[in-house]
């Protein structure tokens, strides 16, 4: 399996080709514990950035623990609260607030409130966006997706903890769907 080459993509910056799509102009992906809006993909941003909105429900976790080898992930709060672990920390950010997640520090992030949760992310560099696209296709075929998502995860050189979900959801009082039962 070849690693998917996230820097391959780089060339010169066009602001113009950056602009943020708008709500209905941007693709919006289901990846189970989150709807993600693509807002300015790698390639737009001359592999130098994405930019994702997330929307997250209450009381859910987004991913496993895990640990990118390339990107760096920004997470700005637009609306309820974010909360996260970043290697030993567990940190929370309120609307307005900005959470830095560097790459090789185990982390993961979840709505801790009963009120829906909304950030903006940028991930640097770009390119890492295609994960989520692939992501979606694989929970739409539950049927061995824990093997999917494994493999997913080496080729964009993600490292995930699978174990940590179970425990999280219950220090947490979280739910984390996409390993839920139907």
């Amino acid at each position: 399996m070849q690693p998917v080459a996230i820097t391959d993509q780089t060339r010169p910056f066009d602001p113009a080709g950056a602009a943020p799509k708008r709500d209905d102009d941007a693709k919006t992906l289901d990846i189970g514990s989150a709807s993600v809006q693509i807002k300015v993909s790698g390639p737009q941003a001359g592999g130098c950035f994405s930019l994702i909105e997330y929307r997250i429900a209450p009381r859910t976790l987004v991913a496993p623990l895990h640990r990118h080898t390339w990107e760096d992930e920004h997470s700005y709060v637009l609306e309820g609260q974010l909360a996260a672990v970043i290697g030993e920390e567990v940190i929370y950010a309120d609307a307005g607030g900005l959470l830095f997640k560097p790459r090789r520090l185990w982390h993961t992030v979840w709505n801790p409130d009963e009120a829906p949760c909304r950030i903006l992310e940028i991930i640097s560099p770009g390119g890492f966006e295609r994960f989520f696209e692939e992501l979606a296709s694989v929970l739409q075929r539950p049927a061995g997706h824990g093997a999917r998502r494994g493999e997913l995860g080496e080729r964009y050189s993600v490292d995930s903890d699978f174990d940590s979900v179970r425990r999280l959801c219950v220090e947490h009082g979280l739910r984390h769907p996409p390993l839920e039962p139907g």
